[in-house]
């Protein structure tokens, strides 16, 4: 009994440092999200602002590999299989890019244009009335 005990703890000693676990697991429950929303009632529909902030966290999410976490997010928000163009969100968040940015998520962008700003002036950031 003893070695069947660490056989089996020894496979999920290698799953989980091979990250088969926590893939298994990001998978499951992205399906049960699946299934929750299939049986739950109608979402209301996604507001502008939560979709650009959906897709900037898809790319960044997509960007670094997180596959299963995007997947998630994609079910519990329920956002379209079909996403928004970047041109389109730059467009919408009056971005513009260059070369060295254009090879990162948008969300890097956001993140280092703030960070340049003076540390004095801080913005304050409000939620909108149509959130």
């Amino acid at each position: 009994m003893a070695q069947v005990n660490d056989l089996k703890n020894a496979i999920s000693e290698s799953l989980e440092r091979k990250g088969v676990l926590n893939k298994v697991k990001a998978q499951i429950r992205a399906e049960m999200f699946h299934v929750l929303d299939e049986h739950s009632e109608g979402k209301p529909p996604i507001c502008n602002e939560n979709l650009i902030i959906n897709e900037l966290i898809l790319e960044y999410l997509q960007y670094n590999k997180y596959k299963h976490t995007s997947s998630v997010l994609m079910a519990e928000a329920g956002q379209s299989e079909t996403r928004l163009d970047r041109e389109f969100i730059k467009n919408e968040l009056n971005m513009a890019e260059d070369l060295e940015t254009s090879s990162v998520p948008l969300l890097y962008s956001l993140v280092n244009f703030f960070l340049q700003q003076n540390a004095g002036s801080k913005t304050k950031v409000t939620k909108k009335e149509t959130w």
